[in-house]
């Protein structure tokens, strides 16, 4: 039930488990229901449905209602929305914009230097000593 500000019904469920969702809410409410337990979700919801729900039971043979606890307090404020796709384009730009002139630096600092010397695979430093004969004749002991 709606109590306050537009006191109406919004869903009335039976001991055999039928069910009745009245017109203001028609398409926009679910429920489930398990045991002792039962969830309401209503959807697209107006600033009119601004209220205070309660949950009330009906005892047989009698017309009191018997509502249990205080409610819930459901407040529905307009909230004006903004385009915020003009807004998410001009980041995404921008982010474009700097990782390419990054990259474009990255490419003028590497042409500029040697980057082949830093990957090219050295040689262990050698001496290296001619053992050919003509070095060694003049070093020949002639008996």
């Amino acid at each position: 039930l709606k109590t306050h500000m537009q006191p109406e019904k919004v869903l009335y469920v039976s001991s055999q488990n039928a069910s009745t969702i009245f017109p203001a809410f028609a398409d926009r409410l679910e429920y489930s229901k398990e045991e002792k337990k039962t969830v309401i979700t209503l959807h697209n919801l107006q600033k009119n449905d601004s209220d205070i729900y309660v949950c009330a039971g009906v005892l047989k043979n009698s017309s009191f209602l018997s509502v249990s606890r205080s409610g819930t307090m459901v407040l529905i404020k307009e909230v004006e929305q903004t385009d915020c796709s003009n807004i998410s384009w001009g980041i995404y730009g921008l982010i474009i914009v700097v990782v390419l002139l990054f990259s474009a630096l990255m490419c003028c600092t590497l042409y500029h230097v040697n980057v082949k010397k830093y990957f090219q695979k050295r040689k262990p430093n050698a001496v290296y000593e001619d053992m050919s004969y003509s070095s060694r004749r003049n070093t020949l002991v002639r008996t």
